[in-house]
């Protein structure tokens, strides 16, 4: 059997070029009986790994390599032959990579000649080899004499026998051999017309337009020796060359040693020495009063096992990291498997108490498995990046990088970009895209084409479509890892490539996580969380205006109150329980203790769980059904959980103890559940379980329903140990939310964006919690919003005059001016909820929105505004004079309506502003700077002659003011957009969303509703039910959807602002419920709020007269109107939060 193998093979990661994933590759290779096959995608190693491994499971042979692409556009491949070389190739692309912008390499051949010892070239020949082909290749065979080979290729373009002469010509000379090669773009023919598009893409033209840019024929792909051998016949040599090259190129990816560094810790300890002392010191810290003795065993295992696995590096790392972001007061708190480790609690890494939830160590270390552990910070995710250069100023660039992400294309990226290559207008384009759920990887189906007005039918677009399903998957670039961090011992570009990231001071390896683990190369995680900052700026203003100073270890535990208000569902803004689903949650499982926050995290965080499992527990802990244990050992590890297993911790306990295997067995099991999804191998597991637990005397029914549990975790699979992480952030946010709502309301507006809701949604809440929020303005609010002491106001001259001129001319309009009486009607609901929850009276402040709220403001202005302000401003000319800002800049704090402390409403202060020299235009060197004032008015604006007198200018209807509040902070204190047009709806019999509360409305009632959309969510565990929250002025709807109704109304659902529901009643247990079964888009209806047409009282303005054209379709006007009425309506609302 003749020997080949392909080596010139370019892959997806050779982004638009390569039209083949590594495993397509690598299964096709196999299938024709290829001896090996070499990957070199352009100037990166960014697909090898996959490749590695795809090849690696097929049993084929594989090179790792690169085709190094230099800036005037010589092409070779280089195969490094052992470890050394493939470090030199490292540090080559990391040289091309970290001198070029990110996604760029810029290389010349004198790189290569300096780092190409060790290497296997093939130089790749253009379509017409000319002068400087032949030079670079004389100059690289020179320097590198028996290295280099002349790759041969057919073109299949009618003059091959003439170019292969030409090349044999040209590589007689200079000893260079020739080597066959098809010069690989795609694993089989049938994927050329993908690569076609993708071509157009990156050309930025449409397939029309491409021409000679496309490949000529269909013949990139794959062959076997067989059909080599016939379309090489002659030149049989150059097929050979592929053995020579396969038998010197002896480097696997497999022998990356990975050596995590231990040489930055401590001059006179050793790592585990230091590790050792610095546990203890945490025990003695955290447990003054002594540890018991299943402590003091725990601790000495997980010490002892660390030692063994020479893992004391890894936990200082991270115990260092930790130690700068406490010293620099940022908030973080490990999560993930370290809750798992009482060493990591010692440490301070995490702040899990390994005395309150008893977790399993082999979840974090096995010594059978000998890998790493997991451990991830989270860390508040406006300092991280003070984290992110600490870590870099310590290991230098060149021993740590970010893990890369790899961007892949979903369903509507691919449909945009393959609509464009196409040919399809933008409209046709949009439609289509607009038609995808998120983030989808699903193509777009036939009848969601028809709902967009389409024909699915028409060639062109369906050609679209099946070449846009093709699409999706494939990697369109690298990114950073959200915060992946590699650190070696030696340097990091000898292991991987380092690149530039998009963000300024930051490099990026190559590989992702996958790809690292792969390898077994260790990451150490150093996440971003929202709520951490949260968090901290709570405690930061509890500090400031209660004087109570608290950390994540010091809030209250056990507080009752907090959870009463969880027991009733009140958790908008609560981390992780904030949800549709946690919401219908809370009412059911009646948390009373941390342990059960613990289990309400982890039920439905990522998904229900599947298996059977919440049912039967909610009914065991309502007392429905009685709670048994078949056995003493099942109790102990089923007792906190009512004898159901509900974490992927629990399963591996039952593993051992009732089906006797062994912790790395258990472990494995873990694995299986973890990977059930992508490969089903925990059915592996299934007779070793069963007949485990009935070799044990457990009946085979009760085995069976137990591994059914355990199947469950494989669309589920939620440890414990990160439940465990997450309760702990649950309460403290719910205790802030609970006795501290104008703090918690503050913390989470200046913490934005965050979380299921919207800053509109958020001070509703806050609201409804008795807390007093109000609005933005120039004299009184910084960047972030701030606490004030309810009773206080701003008063600033001439504010009350203007106010009061405005009123006696028009005879009503609103206050101009801020004065909060001490009692407000908030104290009605402050009451209320102290009475509810048996709590004290101890939020005193309101609340002031910042700054930051404001649609199109920067903060730089606003650090401006808040220097210049001194007493206060008492005009817009005012504040333009003091702080330099343009009139454009100060125009949007007027479209927001924050000029009231002087008297001006949103329509005077934009008049005003109207005023300003300069408006209309941007001044060159005006920016940040005082308007020069022009010399020849100057003495008649001093005298008072440029002054102009006031005018008084018609009020801004009340629904005016609210869309432009939308508009510019999207939100509004005024009133909410829904009340405007609930005589109109009532008149649809559409009912209030708190009505749905009466118990005149009872299960199973039909009912029609309307609303804001605020939340659509459609959980991956789910079978495609989406759920939507509504909002209108009296409170929250919220709205199940079936995957037919969505089929149906599928446009609707996705475009829709203000939508209209019919459909029944469902009530059970305190949570309702509506399941439609009809829906409209009624967006247009807001336009009305703008026109006046929606008003509350008579002071809308008159419309000017309409005027018809003759001739004109009535009909297609009035579909026209519509139109534009939705549009305008959509551009002034905010869209929705929408989830996966």
């Amino acid at each position: 059997m003749t020997f080949f193998a392909e080596l010139a093979i370019t892959s997806n990661f050779s982004f638009l070029r390569g039209a083949s994933h590594g495993d397509e590759l690598a299964m096709q290779a196999v299938e024709l009986g290829l001896s090996a096959i070499g990957v070199a995608d352009r100037n990166t190693f960014a697909g090898i790994v996959r490749a590695h491994k795809a090849a690696k499971d097929q049993g084929l042979r594989f090179l790792p390599g690169v085709r190094l692409i230099t800036q005037d556009g010589f092409e070779v491949i280089a195969y490094p032959q052992d470890r050394p070389a493939y470090a030199r190739l490292c540090r080559l692309l990391t040289l091309g990579n970290r001198r070029a912008p990110k996604g760029e390499c810029y290389l010349t051949l004198h790189d290569i000649t300096s780092y190409g010892d060790g290497q296997c070239f093939i130089a790749m020949p253009p379509l017409t080899p000319g002068k400087i082909f032949d030079a670079s290749l004389r100059d690289l065979s020179a320097r590198f004499p028996g290295q280099v080979w002349l790759g041969l290729n057919r073109l299949y373009t009618g003059d091959d026998k003439r170019r292969m002469k030409e090349l044999v010509r040209l590589a007689g000379p200079m000893g260079v051999p020739l080597v066959a090669t098809n010069d690989v773009l795609y694993h089989a023919s049938e994927r050329r017309r993908l690569q076609d598009v993708m071509t157009c893409i990156r050309e930025h033209c449409t397939i029309h337009e491409a021409g000679f840019r496309l490949e000529a024929n269909a013949e990139r792909h794959l062959k076997d020796a067989a059909e080599m051998v016939r379309i090489f016949r002659g030149y049989e040599e150059a097929i050979s060359e592929t053995a020579r090259i396969v038998e010197r190129c002896t480097f696997s990816l497999d022998e990356l040693a990975y050596e995590y560094p231990d040489d930055v810790f401590d001059d006179a300890l050793a790592p585990q020495a230091l590790l050792e002392k610095l546990t203890w010191d945490g025990v003695a810290e955290k447990f003054p009063d002594g540890i018991t003795d299943k402590l003091q065993d725990t601790l000495t295992r997980e010490l002892e096992l660390i030692q063994r696995l020479k893992f004391a590096p890894y936990f200082l790392t991270v115990y260092d990291i930790v130690r700068f972001a406490e010293s620099q007061h940022i908030l973080c708190q490990g999560r993930g498997s370290a809750a798992n480790s009482a060493v990591c609690y010692c440490l301070g890494i995490t702040a899990v108490n390994p005395v309150k939830v008893d977790l399993l160590f082999e979840r974090f270390i096995s010594e059978e498995r000998n890998e790493p552990p997991d451990i991830d910070v989270d860390f508040e995710h406006e300092r991280r990046e003070e984290v992110i250069q600490y870590i870099y100023q310590k290991y230098g660039r060149d021993r740590a990088g970010l893990a890369a992400t790899v961007i892949t294309y979903r369903a509507r990226s691919a449909i945009r970009d393959v609509g464009k290559a196409m040919g399809l207008s933008e409209d046709v384009v949009g439609a289509m895209a607009r038609m995808t759920w998120g983030w989808s990887s699903k193509g777009v189906a036939a009848d969601e084409v028809r709902q967009a007005g389409l024909d699915p039918d028409d060639p062109l677009i369906a050609m679209a479509l099946s070449l846009a399903g093709e699409l999706i998957g494939f990697p369109r670039h690298l990114s950073q890892h959200v915060g992946g961090f590699v650190i070696t011992r030696g340097a990091l570009e000898e292991v991987v490539p380092i690149q530039n990231a998009a963000m300024e001071d930051r490099t990026i390896v190559e590989w992702d996580k996958d790809d690292l683990d792969t390898l077994g190369i260790l990451k150490i995680d150093v996440l971003a969380l929202g709520m951490l900052s949260c968090i901290r700026k709570a405690f930061d203003l509890l500090e400031t205006h209660y004087g109570i100073r608290h950390g994540l270890r010091t809030v209250p535990e056990d507080d009752p109150a907090v959870y009463d208000m969880l027991c009733q569902a009140d958790s908008v803004g609560v981390f992780q329980v904030e949800s549709r689903a946690q919401m219908s949650m809370l009412p059911r499982l009646k948390p009373r203790t941390f342990y059960d926050l613990v289990v309400e995290v982890a039920i439905v965080r990522p998904g229900p769980i599947q298996g059977d499992m919440v049912h039967p527990y909610l009914r065991r802990r309502n007392k429905e059904e009685p709670v048994d244990f078949p056995s003493d050992e099942l109790r102990e590890v089923l007792g906190k959980t009512m004898g159901v297993p509900l974490f992927q911790e629990q399963a591996m306990k039952i593993a051992i103890v009732a089906a006797g295997f062994t912790p790395p067995e258990a472990d494995g099991l873990r694995r299986a559940m973890a990977t059930f999804r992508r490969n089903g191998t925990i059915y592996d597991f299934e007779h070793k379980f069963i007949g485990g637990m009935v070799a044990r005397g457990y009946e085979q029914d009760f085995a069976e329903r137990c591994f059914k549990q355990i199947e469950g975790f494989g669309d589920y699979g939620f440890p414990e140990s990160h439940a465990a992480s997450f309760a702990l952030l649950v309460y403290v946010s719910a205790w802030l939310k609970c006795h501290y709502p104008d703090v918690f309301c503050a913390a989470i507006l200046n913490s934005q964006p965050m979380g299921f809701y919207a800053p509109a949604q958020l001070v509703r809440d806050a609201k409804e919690h008795g807390v007093e929020v109000v609005p933005a303005d120039v004299n009184a609010s910084d960047w972030d919003s701030t606490l004030e002491p309810l009773g206080g106001g701003i008063f600033f001259p001439h504010a009350e005059e203007r106010a009061s001129a405005r009123v006696s001319k028009q005879g009503k309009g609103n206050t101009s001016f801020e004065t909060r009486s001490p009692t407000s009607p908030q104290d009605e609901v402050r009451a209320h909820y102290r009475k509810q929850w048996k709590t004290k009276p101890r939020h005193t402040c309101a609340v002031r929105l910042g700054l930051r709220h404001i649609k199109g403001f920067r903060e730089e202005a606003a650090e401006l505004v808040e220097d210049k302000r001194l007493r206060g401003y008492d005009s817009v000319r005012d504040l333009w004079l003091r702080t330099g800002l343009t009139p454009r800049v100060i125009e949007v704090l007027a479209n927001a309506d924050a000029f009231r402390s002087i008297g001006l409403d949103r329509r005077d202060a934009l008049w005003g502003v109207r005023g300003l020299g300069g408006w209309g235009q941007h001044k060159k060197g005006q920016n940040g700077k005082a308007p020069a004032a022009l010399p020849l008015f100057e003495h008649l604006e001093q005298a008072g002659f440029q002054e102009e007198p006031d005018v008084h200018l018609p009020s801004m209807p009340l629904g005016e003011q609210v869309v432009h509040d939308y508009a510019t902070m999207r939100l509004s204190l005024k009133a909410h957009p829904v009340s405007f047009l609930r005589s109109n709806l009532d008149a649809r019999r559409v009912v209030t969303n708190a009505r749905l509360d009466d118990e005149a409305i009872r299960d199973g009632t039909r009912v029609n509703l309307a609303g804001l959309v605020l939340v659509r969510q459609r959980p991956g565990t789910a079978s495609g039910v989406i759920f939507a929250t509504l909002e209108d002025e009296t409170g929250v709807a919220n709205i199940i959807i079936w995957p037919k109704i969505f089929e149906r109304y599928r446009r609707t659902v996705l475009q829709a602002r203000f939508l209209a529901v019919r459909g029944r009643v469902q009530k059970a247990e305190g949570v309702i419920h509506v399941v439609s079964d009809w829906l409209e888009d009624w967006t247009h209806e807001l336009a009305g709020l703008t026109d006046g047409q929606y008003e509350i009282g008579d002071n809308g303005l008159a419309h000017a007269d309409e005027v018809k054209r003759p001739g004109e379709d009535p009909r297609t006007r009035s579909l026209q109107k519509l139109y534009e009425r939705q549009l305008r309506a959509a551009r002034l609302m905010p869209k929705s939060r929408d989830f996966h």
